[in-house]
């Protein structure tokens, strides 16, 4: 197809066809700037919403306080003695399958007792995994141990024969006696202050388990004593 154009509109034509190309551009280029946003130019203010500008801090600063974390020495399990600051004292976290009594005579050279007084301990089988425990300064070489006052009761005839914590059986008459967590084994020395009596025991079973008892004396060790008739006694008690 074919179009005339008349001399005397070839300016005018030309002017209208130029107003719409332009016309065309500009609209094609803003439907395009609504579809696909436009950057700011260089210079310009932008406006941001007080909340925006809360949160940009609020994480601004989360990010700081984890590089500084990150940067901080970690600590390994390894650690599990720390020296505290008063008294010369040490924090020590407890291990599966520790006890007072090997903390205290077999890693820290201490009394067991001392340890449970200064971390108010009434029940050593209570104690948890990861528990921190305050461990007092070890004393001078060359000094006996400290006896420790214990209430103590006996067992006998009823428990004669049976097999007590180490395996073996009850001999009621034999120099054993029953304690909570002190080792199988382990060798004390027994004293009634009042007649100043002295006897030598090994720790041979569990117990006892009344209320308000220390150790459990075999009944041959009550008599040497002299506490089977009344039961119950207090004695002083020295770790050999």
């Amino acid at each position: 197809m074919q179009y005339r154009i008349q001399s005397e509109n070839t300016g005018k034509g030309t002017q209208r066809f130029a107003a719409a190309t332009a016309a065309a551009k500009t609209a094609g280029t803003a439907r395009q700037a609504s579809s696909r946003g436009a950057w700011s130019t260089a210079g310009a203010t932008v406006s941001v919403q007080p909340s925006f500008q809360e949160f940009l801090t609020q994480q601004t600063a989360l990010q700081t306080s984890r590089t500084a974390a990150d940067r901080a020495e970690p600590r390994t399990a390894a650690q599990t003695s720390l020296t505290a600051h008063n008294k010369g004292e040490t924090v020590h976290t407890l291990q599966k399958g520790e006890t007072i009594w090997e903390l205290a005579k077999e890693q820290y050279q201490v009394d067991p007792q001392d340890i449970l007084r200064l971390n108010n301990i009434a029940n050593p089988n209570a104690l948890q995994v990861g528990q921190q425990l305050r461990i007092p300064a070890q004393k001078q070489s060359g000094v006996a141990a400290a006896s420790e006052e214990v209430v103590a009761g006996w067992y006998g005839q009823f428990h004669q024969g049976k097999l007590m914590a180490n395996g073996k059986r009850f001999d009621m008459h034999a120099a054993t006696i029953a304690h909570r967590d002190m080792p199988i084994g382990a060798k004390v020395e027994l004293e009634n202050p009042e007649t100043g009596e002295k006897v030598r025991a090994v720790v041979t079973d569990r117990g006892p388990y009344h209320q308000g008892r220390d150790v459990d004396l075999s009944y041959g060790l009550a008599k040497r004593l002299s506490i089977a008739e009344q039961g119950v006694g207090k004695l002083k008690m020295r770790t050999l």
